[in-house]
């Protein structure tokens, strides 16, 4: 057991709400965003309508196209439109790219401390969410088709707190340093309160469907085998034991995709497609 000399230096709740409070400090979300966003809610989004929004936005949908007309999903002869790639790709995988693309453009505009890198938190989410949504395909998971997001927004939390706690953010990560204490425990220590609990507050003031709220809340505590809070918090493990952290104190953490009850073949699938979607993804969110 870690003997902290850290105390919280100011009640829980005005630290939470403060740092629930810096979301009003991020750029709105364009009418793309609220219009995806709203589609998790079941609210029903066509053809017709997603693609007028892409084709507002000239860097996403150069950014669909430029994703189509990948080696991931080739075709013969080039796709030149939107509304093709929305027949190849599907609703739920460009809902997810875009959603990810818009955010981590947004993310990047923040005036964040020196001690975070933006593109590290970037790359971190972006991976999270793709290996989620893969392992969420294969696995007898409820409200599968919510894993992108709950591992796009996962750590949402540990960016509130850097952006808008900046002090405690610091000390959180000297402790982190000092100590060899885990992130949650240094954060309860500083804080009186943890990441997945923030993130799971900004989710639920942007609406986002209550069990992808439910699966960021439980990312680094899940105990039921198969849920979606499981499937993030393997994919979660796993991205930071490769070394694709939002911190290098993420880096030691095990690997923990083979407890999820898939067999060898079914794991070594699923990474496979992981690493190739994510090495064509991953310049998109920088």
């Amino acid at each position: 057991m870690v003997a902290f000399t850290h105390t919280v230096q100011q009640p829980v709740e005005g630290l939470r709400a403060k740092a629930l409070r810096a979301l009003g400090d991020l750029p709105p979300f364009s009418a793309t965003l609220q219009r995806l966003t709203a589609s998790l809610a079941g609210e029903d989004v066509s053809f017709s309508q997603l693609g007028d929004l892409i084709e507002k936005d000239a860097v996403v949908a150069g950014n669909i196209l430029h994703l189509v007309n990948s080696a991931l999903y080739a075709r013969r002869g080039d796709i030149t439109s939107v509304r093709h790639a929305l027949s190849i790709l599907g609703i739920d995988k460009v809902r997810n790219a875009v959603l990810g693309m818009s955010l981590a453009r947004m993310w990047s505009k923040l005036p964040m401390p020196p001690s975070w890198s933006m593109a590290k938190f970037n790359l971190h989410s972006s991976a999270v969410a793709i290996l989620s949504d893969e392992l969420a395909q294969r696995l007898p998971i409820d409200y599968p088709e919510g894993a992108f997001v709950a591992g796009l927004l996962h750590d949402v939390g540990r960016l509130l707190i850097a952006l808008a706690l900046a002090p405690q953010h610091k000390q959180i990560e000297e402790l982190r340093r000092s100590s060899g204490a885990s992130l949650l425990d240094c954060e309860q220590e500083v804080l009186g309160f943890t990441h997945p609990m923030l993130s799971a507050d900004a989710l639920a003031v942007w609406k986002i469907p209550e069990p992808i709220r439910a699966a960021v809340f439980d990312h680094h505590s899940a105990a039921e085998p198969l849920s979606l809070g499981r499937a993030v918090q393997a994919a979660d493990h796993y991205v930071d034991s490769s070394g694709v952290a939002v911190s290098e104190c993420d880096t030691d953490r095990s690997q923990s995709i083979h407890t999820l009850g898939l067999d060898e073949p079914a794991c070594a699938a699923v990474l496979q497609h992981f690493r190739s979607e994510f090495h064509l993804l991953a310049p998109f969110f920088r």
